[in-house]
């Protein structure tokens, strides 16, 4: 009797949890010989936990947290990034990442912040990559940030917080933006009146544009009537000049013209004149 109450007892002092496939677990021992520190790893499978034992599951698969000002995605607090740019404009943003936990080094991370993966990803990891915006999103100006610059500014928070994660066991595949940045909205109003003088001055280039290609077109076209108009006129001159030759070099061409444009009539009134055409053989 003593015997079985004596392991209902032990029973009660302990449980059964399970490290579950894809996870690696951390067994701390709270009354062990550091206090807290004495811990062991476990792989995939059933685990019996003392009174004082502490389970903590790390995934080694791709997982990906967000951080937004919504509440109703991530967490229920507002969790969206602000940052200044070089002229001191404050940019609020929604920021996601997707990272893993190195299998081999499951113990590393739990010996470096001594908290789950939970509590590293949003306490830990969003402080490093919140800091690494701030530091790089400061020396951009609000311009580059908004435009062309948008995707150099995260993709160098990427490799920033990979970097400082390489030894740490947390393996940073992606930092990305989530939607819009939110602007003041005097920056908007100026980036929306650049965009549109841009817009109205690229038209009006190709007004010029168009305007000076119907002006070739024009001046190409009277350039060719010109052309045309001398080669008539040469080909007149020169049928002129071989004709007066003709003419002057053969007296009978004068005389067969004549014939040729003659009706037959004689004039009616001579006035002892000649007649133009010569009737002798």
């Amino acid at each position: 009797m003593k015997k079985m109450l004596l392991c209902v007892m032990i029973l009660m002092l302990t449980a059964c949890d399970n490290v579950p496939v894809g996870n690696v677990g951390i067994l701390v021992h709270k009354l062990g010989g550091s206090k807290g520190v004495d811990a062991e790893e476990l792989s995939p499978g059933r685990v019996w936990l003392g009174l004082n034992d502490e389970l903590f599951l790390f995934p080694t698969f791709s997982q990906t947290q967000v951080w937004t000002k919504d509440k109703t995605e991530g967490s229920e607090n507002d969790d969206s990034m602000t940052f200044q740019t070089q002229e001191g404009l404050s940019v609020n943003t929604d920021i996601g990442i997707t990272y893993s936990v190195d299998p081999k080094k499951v113990s590393v991370v739990f010996q470096k912040y001594r908290k789950g993966i939970h509590e590293i990803t949003n306490t830990f990891l969003r402080s490093m990559v919140r800091d690494s915006l701030i530091n790089l999103a400061s020396k951009k100006q609000i311009e580059s940030v908004y435009g062309l610059g948008k995707s150099e500014l995260i993709l160098a928070v990427e490799n920033d917080v990979k970097q400082k994660c390489g030894d740490l066991g947390i393996i940073i595949e992606h930092v990305y933006w989530i939607g819009e940045l939110r602007l003041p909205q005097s920056v908007i109003a100026s980036i929306n009146s650049k965009a549109q003088a841009y817009q109205l001055t690229a038209q009006r280039e190709q007004e010029v544009s168009q305007s000076r290609a119907e002006a070739d077109k024009k001046i190409e076209e009277a350039r060719g009537d010109a052309e045309s108009t001398l080669l008539r006129a040469k080909a007149e001159a020169e049928s002129i000049s071989v004709k007066g030759k003709a003419i002057q070099d053969y007296p009978q061409v004068l005389e067969l013209n004549k014939i040729q444009q003659w009706d037959g009539k004689l004039p009616q009134v001579v006035s002892g004149a000649t007649p133009f055409i010569n009737l002798q053989k």
